[in-house]
């Protein structure tokens, strides 16, 4: 993988100058070109968690079925799975769109088994429309259900013959080969303060999902979770991309639909709501908020994981960007506060940047707020060294 020069100081000042990333790699593409760089303990053949950005192989499949007749989402979600007692009045498509807040009886990520957390998951209730956040990762959980019976498939399956066949991927795992764990990034220790209370996060195995509602579902079996659980590489990651400009996945009519804005607004108080589309963001007028960047337009999508992953795909202008990092290694990545304490208070910068002394001595790095310092130092970088102007929203 050749290194972009201005590309590859971008993704240095993650992981050398702030040191927020213990690695990352980019790739971009527009008009047929590729540009791509790549630092710290990354390999170009490495294997990553995509984590979150397994909503948009959900998404995908969810879009192909309806395409096909096969999947209604005006249907509820008991329809196409009636151990969903108390979602009768839950349709597919408010699960697609994040329009209902989902509740499950107990925190799905505490419990001690697999067949524990899918009786969690049985019992999700609707509370409603969303209040506050619509982005969740519950809706995705429980729509990996109406997909299996809709496709009259295992969703592992679905996903592989929808996207992952049609895509020519070749490295993308649920359950990932004993020959690649070596290939797979690590994502222990991580340091989390909540509260005031200090945490450290280790023992999480290769190949096992960063996530803990998914590391707990697929307990080591192929039964991948739809809001997490994907492992991939950069090529593969490539391929995904290309396949869903070319139409290979779905038609541009899906693409469309998947991408209108479905929960975004302005309130009362001038701020906004998120901008979500189909288990996917979109385009945000306030773009501190926004996952897709300012040279894509409107019809662009994409989704971020927790893990240091992103990745946004505009149909319109046949561009895509993808990063593959890890946030997570050795790395402070949540921080909320005591009350009255800013992170200041902590020794952590405003932006989230800095560092700060574990109990042991370690320096712990911070990767706090590393998603709002994306526009800055990674998307400026790709839109001048693709010569790509800022579209206006």
């Amino acid at each position: 993988m050749r290194n972009n020069t201005e590309l590859l100081k971008a993704v240095q000042y993650f992981t050398r100058e702030k040191a927020i990333m213990s690695g990352l790699l980019l790739v971009c593409e527009a008009d047929g070109r590729t540009e791509t760089a790549m630092d710290g303990d990354v390999k170009e053949d490495s294997v990553f968690d995509l984590a979150s950005l397994t909503k948009l192989f959900t998404g995908l499949c969810a879009m192909r079925l309806k395409e096909e007749g096969l999947l209604d989402f005006s249907r509820s979600v008991f329809f196409y799975d009636p151990r969903f007692t108390e979602l009768k009045d839950t349709t597919v498509g408010q699960l697609m769109a994040f329009a209902s807040e989902l509740k499950t009886p107990g925190r799905i990520d505490e419990c001690g088994s697999r067949e524990e957390a899918l009786k969690c998951l049985f019992g999700t209730v609707s509370t409603g429309a969303p209040k506050g956040r619509h982005y969740s990762d519950i809706p995705s959980m429980v729509l990996k259900y109406a997909v299996e019976t809709a496709a009259g498939m295992s969703f592992t399956d679905c996903v592989r013959e929808i996207v992952l066949q049609k895509a020519g991927m070749t490295e993308t795992w649920v359950r990932v080969p004993a020959e690649r764990l070596g290939d797979c990034q690590r994502y222990d220790p991580e340091y989390r303060i909540i509260d005031g209370k200090r945490i450290r996060r280790t023992g999480r195995e290769p190949g096992v999902p960063h996530d803990p509602k998914a590391a707990v579902i697929q307990a080591g079996t192929e039964d991948l979770c739809g809001h997490a659980g994907l492992f991939s590489t950069a090529a593969d990651m490539i391929r995904f991309c290309r396949a869903v400009l070319e139409e290979k996945i779905v038609s541009s009519g899906s693409l469309h639909e998947m991408a209108e804005n479905r929960t975004g607004q302005l309130r009362g108080d001038g701020t906004y709501t998120q901008y979500l589309g189909y288990q996917c963001y979109v385009r945000h007028p306030d773009q501190y908020f926004s996952e897709i960047p300012r040279y894509m337009g409107r019809q662009a999508f994409g989704n971020a994981g927790f893990t240091g992953n992103h990745l946004s795909v505009d149909p319109e202008h046949g561009s895509f960007v993808f990063f593959l990092g890890n946030r997570v290694k050795g790395r402070l990545t949540m921080l909320i506060p005591e009350k009255g304490k800013r992170f200041e208070d902590y020794g952590i910068n405003g932006d989230g940047s800095g560092s700060i002394v574990w109990d042991d001595g370690t320096i712990v790095p911070s990767s706090v707020k590393y998603v709002h310092q994306k526009d800055e130092h990674l998307h400026k970088a790709i839109a001048k060294a693709l010569d790509l102007p800022e579209i206006p929203f």
